[in-house]
């Protein structure tokens, strides 16, 4: 069934074609992912569809009673309301009557005087009147779902919990329709992994933005690709969808090459006519016209970006060790006793939830913060590239080229001298752009400036503090090339998952509990081993559970021994496995002690193999005990 169709769609901002005579067709059920560069119209794209942005020309069809939600680029702003009043707005034609419900019961837990209660009992009877009782139990409902507490503070609540906040607000409107502009910006992976299993559960069709390619892959079943005004379907997933692009914008490129051949030769035959005879074919004279009219239309690819990065002198081998690096706000550790050793080349990622300590580490390595206890000794001659998530170093006063060069015409990149106009046309700023003050640019626009300024300075470690926020795929992708073929030390934070799988080598995982472990690999990696640790303590404690069955067997007289089907060997033999577990697991603790030592990877590779392969065996041992005990207790 077709929910919504636009034909003919014309939309414009001054000389900025949005869409040019575009046609889209939403079926219910879908998953569109719309992807296009930065600037193409993806958020006005959504903004006519949810009916905030009219079409200047063609026709917009929503079919009847189909209920359209959105979820807005940017979290909400902090502010006093409690988070259910927060909410209630969603249902705007009865916000004021359940907000005064909520308060009146809150009020009465604290003051049952008759006066609350008779107010209570006038709203309850407005609330019957408006047959608004169904939107007051599908908020409770919608938070319950969300794990969001009603009576919290919209001021109190994090990042991640704000996008939460903003999504219950769009689904208690009870959408057909979910329209999400970059839902996976500014939140920590496990926040962006629960975003991905929620939508997945989402009953109605969804149309979202994104520039997470492991959202976009698990998430979407079409992309509509949004160029130069135009709309293109790709059916499949995103590598599909990839693939398929770029052989069309290749054969766009033949025939753009053809037809403006032909238009060259019709250019040179018609100054050759006028000196070679009087008389020209009045035919061939009207065709060159309507070629000339159809050249004046086409709109050319744009110019793509270019980033190179400037680097300095190598750093000294030594960039970063601590030793027993302890870390404390207050009572909470959150770094306790980490031995880390950072060495010339290194790749890093620091992943897990915010809050958990990532950027007190960097902080601590760039030396703007003093340890609790412990000791950490930085390396010598660092020239640091930063990359500052909050975008501080941003003036938003200034222009974009005034940002770069500080009021100068010519920069240096790289020993080269250049003009700074031409340097920020690599980043995709015209000369135009250029010359636009901060505050005006967009936020995939004051990424690409700070990465401009950012890589115009040498640098042989450079530190990037999620660098992909509202950057388009395109310059995303550019970005891990340059990332990837840096030739000094890289330490990154980053939600994008494919982004650490191609930029680096190593992981260090933050489990929120002040333990930091260094893993080798990327972000898949990272997700196996906290698979497999989770999967150990849960077999952990069915081993422990185990060990106190027998007690509590022996007070029902049903022992081990008086099973009936067990052998005598078999009984012996269960008696025994809790035991022989209780081994293997600490032979693993302290092998995985020696695995997460700062120097292990360093040491010979014959000596860390053997080690290495000591662990695969232990675990396997216990993988095989872990099996033979359940077949024999269920016996």
């Amino acid at each position: 069934m077709e929910l919504i169709r636009i034909t003919q769609g014309e939309l414009a901002f001054g000389t900025d074609h949005i869409l040019d005579n575009a046609e889209l067709r939403i079926k219910q059920g879908e998953r569109v992912c719309l992807v296009g560069r930065n600037g193409a119209g993806k958020s006005s794209l959504l903004k006519v569809l949810s009916g905030v942005q009219l079409l200047d020309d063609g026709e917009l069809v929503i079919s009847n009673n189909v209920r359209l939600a959105m979820l807005e680029q940017d979290p909400p702003e902090s502010c006093d309301l409690k988070v259910f009043d927060y909410v209630a707005l969603g249902v705007a034609k009865n916000a004021e009557l359940l907000q005064n419900y909520h308060s009146l019961i809150s009020l009465i837990a604290e003051d049952p005087s008759e006066q609350n209660i008779d107010k209570l009992a006038q709203v309850q009877q407005q609330l019957e009147q408006a047959n608004a009782w169904q939107d007051e139990q599908r908020i409770e409902q919608v938070l319950t779902k969300l794990s969001l507490d009603a009576n919290t503070k919209v001021s109190a609540l994090s990042g991640g919990w704000l996008r939460k906040l903003a999504l219950a607000k769009a689904l208690v409107t009870n959408p057909d329709v979910l329209l999400l502009d970059e839902p996976t910006n500014h939140l920590d992976i496990n926040s962006v992994l629960w975003l991905e299993n929620f939508l997945k559960d989402f009953n109605g069709t969804i149309i979202f933005i994104s520039h997470d390619r492991a959202f976009i892959r698990r998430l979407a079943s079409r992309i509509v690709d949004l160029d130069r005004g135009k709309l293109t379907s790709y059916p499949g997933d995103y590598d599909v969808y990839v693939e398929q692009k770029q052989h069309d914008l290749q054969v766009e490129a033949q025939q753009n090459a053809l037809f403006d051949k032909k238009l060259a030769e019709e250019e040179t035959w018609i100054r050759q006519g006028i000196k070679a005879r009087r008389t020209r074919n009045e035919g061939r004279v009207r065709a060159l016209e309507k070629l000339r009219v159809e050249r004046s239309q086409r709109r050319d690819l744009q110019h793509q970006s270019d980033m190179k990065i400037s680097t300095g002198e190598r750093s000294g081998k030594l960039v970063f060790e601590s030793n027993e690096l302890t870390v404390a706000f207050g009572d909470k550790k959150v770094i306790n006793n980490l031995d880390l050793l950072i060495t010339r080349g290194d790749r890093l990622a620091l992943i897990g939830a915010n809050g958990t300590g990532k950027s007190t580490l960097i902080k601590c390595l760039m030396e703007q913060l003093s340890p609790t206890t412990g000791k950490m000794r930085v390396g010598v001659n660092l020239e640091i590239a930063y990359f500052d998530q909050h975008r501080e170093a941003l003036d938003p006063d200034k222009t974009v080229q005034d940002t770069v060069a500080d009021g100068k015409q010519d920069i240096t990149v790289n020993g080269r001298t250049r003009h700074v106009l031409g340097y920020l046309q690599d980043f995709l700023f015209s000369p135009k752009r250029a010359r636009t003050p901060v505050r005006a640019l967009s936020g995939g626009e004051k990424n690409r400036l700070l990465l401009a300024r950012l890589f115009l300075r040498p640098s042989n470690l450079l530190i990037l503090d999620e660098p992909t926020n509202d950057l388009d795929i395109e310059t995303l992708e550019l970005l891990e090339e340059v990332v990837a073929n840096y030739a000094g030390t890289v330490i990154l934070v980053s939600h994008d998952r494919d982004f650490v799988n191609n930029c680096v080598n190593t992981c260090l995982y933050f489990d929120g509990s002040g333990e930091i472990t260094q893993i080798v690999g990327g972000y898949d990696d990272v997700e196996q081993y906290v698979s497999r640790r989770d999967e150990i303590r849960k077999q952990h404690q069915v081993a422990v559970e185990a060990k106190e069955q027998p007690t509590k067997k022996q007070k029902d007289k049903t022992s081990v021994k008086d099973k009936k089907k067990l052998s005598y060997k078999e009984a012996r033999e269960l008696e025994a496995l809790p035991d022989l577990i209780d081994e293997l697991e600490e032979s693993i603790s302290e092998l995985q002690e020696l695995v997460n030592q700062a120097d292990f990877f360093t040491q010979p590779q014959e000596q860390t193999q053997k080690i290495l392969n000591q662990l695969k065996e232990k675990e396997s041992k216990l993988e095989v005990a872990y099996s033979r005990w359940q077949e024999l207790d269920e016996i």
